[in-house]
């Protein structure tokens, strides 16, 4: 199997968080799975799925297997490494790192629920205790 991508390598596009999604929900998948589910999910043609499974490949996001006359694919990213990236990605550009702004926006505008502000108490609470 393909070696794991490093998190600061992985660098996801929109198309590629979809078939990502599709693979880690459902794994292995043939090109004709993927062509069904992307196209019921995104409304993808099979070739939009092709050429995007192929660019996928040859920067090692998915890991291909010839099975018979066709192909399976699995994801070679995981989810939590791929959410990880994305996350400190967002902080850097939009934030300059800092969860402490993020958060701060989020409480001035009231886009926290009293249940969210809990959740994060919680884990607030926990990393003190170590």
């Amino acid at each position: 199997m393909e070696q794991k991508k490093n998190r600061d390598e992985i660098k996801l596009t929109a198309s590629e968080w979809s078939v990502l999604t599709s693979l880690w929900e459902k794994s292995p998948q043939t090109v004709m799975q993927l062509v069904a589910d992307l196209a019921e999910r995104v409304g993808w043609a099979k070739s939009t799925t092709i050429t995007t499974l192929r660019r996928m490949e040859e920067k090692g996001l998915v890991a291909v297997e010839q099975t018979g006359r066709g192909k399976s694919y699995t994801p070679a990213v995981e989810r939590e490494q791929a959410a990880t990236a994305e996350t400190h990605s967002f902080l850097d550009r939009v934030y300059q790192g800092s969860v402490g702004l993020m958060m701060s926006a989020m409480a001035k505008r009231q886009e926290l629920s009293r249940d969210e502000v809990a959740e994060l108490r919680a884990i607030l609470d926990q990393i003190e205790e170590g």
